[in-house]
Formats: C-alpha cells, sequence, structure tokens
C-alpha cells in the first residue's frame, strides 16, 4: 500500500504500485538527499506532524524507514519560523548523536512542497507503554535494570550537550531483535545548557511554547529553562510509571509543594525509594545532577564486581557447610535467602544481580531479569504474566559465511548481532550502519572496509585486519580490539569508551573527535602520523 503525505487527503490509502494518489493527485514519492521514499502505513499524528512507516525504493531489498512529515499548525510566519527550527535541530541532533546504538540513525533530510520531511532507521518493536498494558507492572528489579539500561544512555545524551525533554514510556522502544532499549523522538531537545540566548521579556515563537510531556516535564522545563537534570525527573516519572501503570495525570500530588504522591502506590526497598524521591525532587538544586551521580546511589558501580566475587566465594562455602539444594542455592543469587540468611549478604546480592544484568551476565535469566507483577485490570482480573517474549537470554552465537553475508546485506538486511563472523574475508566490503552488536569478528579480514556508523558494542574484534577502514562515527562501546590492525583506519568521532585497545595498531589512524581516553591510547601502538583526538599529529 501507499500512503498519502497529504495532510488534506480524505482517502489517503492507495494501491503499492501507485505514482499519485488517486483522491488528491498528490505525489506519493519523496525524492530525499539519500533516495526516494513511499509510505506504506501511518504510525502517528500530533500537534507538529505526523509519522509513517516507509521504504527507501531506491535500496535494494527496499530497507523500512520511519518518515516524519513536520506540518505546522499554521501558516503565520513565527509558527514557520518555529515549525523550521524545531526540523533543523533535530536533524542536527541526530546527526550528532545518531551513532549510538540505543538512538536512531538519520538516513535523511530534506523539504518537499513546503513541508519538512525526516527519515530515520526503523525500529521494530513495542513501547513500554505498550509493554506495561499488555504485560503488567515491572517489579524493582525491573526497573532497576531498566534504569541501569538507560542512564548510560542519557549520560552520552547529555556528555554531548544535549538534553531530551521528553522522556516517558511512549518514547522508549524495546527493540524486537535484541531487546534493547532505543530512544526516540528527538525533536523537542535543546542542544546546549545556556541562556545567552534567553529574553526574558521577549516572546519568540520558540520560547512562547513549553516543548514536553505535561506531568514528565519538571517546572524548570516547563518555565522555558531546562538543565540536565530536567531529563532525571522525567526518567523518575517513567520508574513510576513502570511500577503503578498510572500516568502523571493520574496520580495524586501534593497542592502545597507540587510534588507527586506516588509511595503508597508501590511496594520497593527504602533504597530505591529514596532514590527515585531526589529524581523526582520538584526542586533542580536536591535533584541528581546527573545520570553518573543516579548510577552510584544505585550501587552500580565497578567496584561491585570485586563485591560479587567475594560473595560468590562466601555463599559456596555455606552451600558446602549446610548442603543446599540446588534450587535453595539460586535464590541465594537472587536474595531471597532463608529466614536463617544473612540480611546484609541479601542486601549485596541485589546489588550484584543487579550489575550482573547490566553486564548481560548470561547466568541470570532474562525473565528473572525483567520480572514482573501482574497488573490489575479494571474488572479486578490479574493479566497472565508470561514475561516478554523479546526480553530473551542473549542469543547463541550464529555462523554465517562471507557470501550470505553480503548477500543479505545487499537486500537490506542491517542486522548480525551476536552472530560469529571470525576469519571471514570481508576486504573492501560496504557495511556501513551495521548492527555487529556482541557479534565475533576474531581475525576477520575487514581492510579497506566501510563501516561508518555502524555498531560493534561489545564486539571482539581481536586481531582483526582493519587496515584503513572507514570506522567514521562506528560505535565501539567496550568492544575488544587486543591486537587488531587499524592502520590507517579513519576512527573520526568514534565511540570508543571502556574499548580494549591493548596491543591495536593505530599508526596512521585518524582518531579526530573519537571519543577515548590517553590511557586506552596508551595500551595501543601509535606514531607520529596517529591523529590524535584533538586533532594533532603526534605522541602528545
Amino acid at each position: 500500500m501507499s500512503y498519502c503525505f497529504n495532510p488534506t487527503c480524505s482517502h489517503p490509502k492507495n494501491s503499492a504500485s501507485s505514482q499519485k494518489c488517486q483522491s488528491c493527485g498528490a505525489l506519493l514519492l519523496l525524492t530525499g538527499k539519500c533516495g526516494q521514499y513511499r509510505a506504506v502505513k501511518q504510525l502517528g499524528q500530533g500537534g507538529f506532524g505526523a509519522t509513517f512507516l516507509g521504504q527507501n525504493e531506491v535500496l535494494p531489498g527496499n530497507p523500512s524507514c520511519v518518515i516524519k512529515q513536520l506540518r505546522p499548525s499554521g501558516t503565520a510566519p513565527q509558527v514557520l519560523e518555529m515549525a523550521r527550527d524545531l526540523f533543523e535541530r533535530e536533524a542536527k541532533t541526530l546527526g550528532k548523536i545518531g551513532n549510538h546504538p540505543q538512538i536512531p540513525r538519520l538516513l535523511d533530510y530534506f523539504e518537499q512542497d513546503q513541508q519538512f520531511y525526516l527519515v530515520q532507521e526503523y525500529v521494530s518493536g513495542a513501547t513500554l507503554q505498550q509493554e506495561v498494558k499488555k504485560t503488567g507492572c515491572y517489579s524493582e528489579a525491573g526497573v532497576k535494570q531498566f534504569l541501569s539500561e538507560v542512564l548510560p544512555l542519557l549520560q552520552y545524551i547529555h556528555e554531548l550537550k544535549v538534553i531530551h525533554r521528553d522522556i516517558k514510556p511512549a518514547n522508549l522502544i524495546r527493540r524486537s531483535q535484541d531487546a534493547r532499549l532505543v530512544l526516540i523522538d528527538f525533536g523537542a531537545v535543546k542542544n546546549q545548557v545556556s541562556q545567552a540566548n534567553y529574553n526574558p521579556s521577549g516572546q519568540t515563537a520558540l520560547t512562547a511554547y513549553a516543548i514536553g510531556t505535561p506531568g514528565f516535564a519538571p517546572p524548570e522545563q516547563m518555565a522555558m529553562r531546562p538543565v540536565y537534570a530536567s531529563d532525571i525527573y522525567a526518567l523518575g516519572v517513567t520508574c513510576i510509571y513502570l511500577l503503578t501503570g498510572k500516568t502523571p495525570k493520574d496520580l495524586p500530588y501534593n497542592p502545597t509543594t507540587g510534588e507527586i504522591m506516588w509511595e503508597q502506590l508501590v511496594q520497593i526497598s527504602d533504597h530505591l525509594a529514596s532514590v527515585l524521591r531526589k529524581m523526582l525532587d520538584v526542586s533542580v538544586r536536591n535533584r541528581y545532577q546527573s545520570a553518573s551521580e543516579v548510577l552510584r546511589a544505585l550501587e552500580m558501580e565497578p567496584y561491585l564486581d570485586s563485591l560479587a566475587k567475594g560473595l560468590i566465594v562466601k555463599t559456596e562455602v555455606e552451600v558446602k557447610e549446610k548442603t543446599y539444594s540446588q534450587s535453595e542455592n539460586s535464590n541465594i543469587l537472587s536474595g531471597e535467602l532463608s529466614s536463617g540468611g544473612n540480611p546484609g549478604i541479601a542486601q549485596l546480592a541485589a546489588a550484584i544481580r543487579a550489575r550482573r544484568a547490566k553486564l548481560g551476565d548470561v547466568s541470570i535469566p532474562a525473565m528473572e531479569r525483567r520480572e514482573r507483577k501482574p497488573l490489575k485490570t479494571k474488572s479486578n482480573h490479574n493479566v497472565i504474566n508470561v514475561g516478554n517474549s523479546n526480553g530473551s537470554s542473549p542469543p547463541v552465537q550464529r555462523r554465517i559465511d562471507s557470501q550470505t553475508l553480503l548477500t543479505a546485506y545487499g537486500k537490506g538486511r542491517r542486522d548480525f548481532s551476536s552472530y560469529n563472523i571470525s576469519l571471514l574475508n570481508l576486504q573492501s566490503a560496504d557495511l556501513s550502519v551495521t548492527n555487529f552488536h556482541s557479534a565475533q569478528l576474531t581475525k576477520t579480514n575487514l581492510q579497506g572496509a566501510n563501516l561508518e556508523n555502524s555498531d560493534f558494542g561489545r564486539a571482539s574484534l581481536k586481531q582483526a585486519n582493519l587496515r584503513d577502514a572507514n570506522l567514521s562515527k562506528a560505535y565501539l562501546s567496550h568492544a575488544d580490539l587486543e591486537g587488531a590492525d587499524l592502520r590507517g583506519a579513519d576512527l573520526s568521532n568514534a565511540y570508543m569508551s571502556q574499548a580494549n585497545l591493548r596491543g591495536a595498531n593505530l599508526c596512521g589512524a585518524n582518531l579526530t573527535g573519537a571519543r577515548v581516553t590517553d590511557e586506552q591510547l596508551a595500551l595501543a601502538k601509535v606514531n607520529w602520523l596517529t591523529i590524535r583526538p584533538n586533532g594533532k599529529r603526534g605522541f602528545l
């Protein structure tokens, strides 16, 4: 089917082969900078425009995409000015931060027939709002897991001086193929925290509107003065929704302070309650100021690894001494100790369990990681809790050969996460904008390959040949690049946080703008031709 983009069309549905709308005569194909796009279904409509599921008619396989059409609500110059500003702002922001695997990539943007269009990567999956309505509220463990997934993403966005301003369950999608959370809708972002351009006496087209969702946006944001902590507040409100299934308008609030009165509606530990309480403080001064502060408060920092090791040794001794059964032993790691157990150990176990879940430890079943409690319907019948089919354990490594991979890519496939691609010859291949998250690429020949904007998060690239490869804007967080040949590679603006570069050869590589530390580079081989992240050549 072809869907008409004309907002006033009375019968927008057309046959798949139509070039013009049979009802209004409008063209059904959009011509952008990077392809031609056809809408096949309308996904949603709001105050500023509509969103369509589309396909690129130029690329092989006609890969799916999301087409966002900006529809100004009026023709007044100030309204058009704000619409154009929002359009350009979202395009620039997505181009700036879109090399993260939990953010949809910007594929194209253009103007046609006085309408503005953004084309983005299509994320298949359900929003958290849909998920809660279908499978019920989250437990405390589920909320901690949720925070461990989203807070590092929020930290990444804030490091690039971007405030999202519209974090809510409807803007978080659990991607079908890997169950990872993806943050969407960057139309309301603020690109930096600055009051330099603020005019308290003037009502411009932009400052005349409080951008955000009422109830999720904190007071300072509704007053046109958003800060990084504004996203922390919205994330806290999202946690309350996950715990209760209630939107902010359905929650009671204190008429004196304006604070949401949520604590009597949930059954969680005092520790998590105190964290949420600080996230939801109406005073921005008393709120957490960064995502890293929240992570520290949740005890999800790396020092827990040593605690985990100590706890495991202790519990193993206790198991031998008391000859616990296998089922009782599993309860130790879930924090469900017997009445004679040590409550201090139980608390540590809960923290370690959250930490392991964050790292994707396969020893913790995914159903346990995202444990739910049933949501009661209006008829007081519990929804059957069957878990989330997308939350399965990490997929088993699947083997694929070079020709099959390249053929699949040519037909539009872009997801090869968790595949075993070791020892393959992919020299000079075009594999840009591809998901290789957690894949095995040990000793793979990728010399001269185009890997721009691809996701290699937690992938193994040990001793891989990446000489002269294009890794610009690639996501390499926690990737293992030990012994990899990266001579002459373009790593400009690559995100390499926590990547292992021990023994990697970076002689002549371009690291301009790359997110990598001096400590990481000290483990690699560099020479005077290596371009450092600051754009300068040499060893210093």
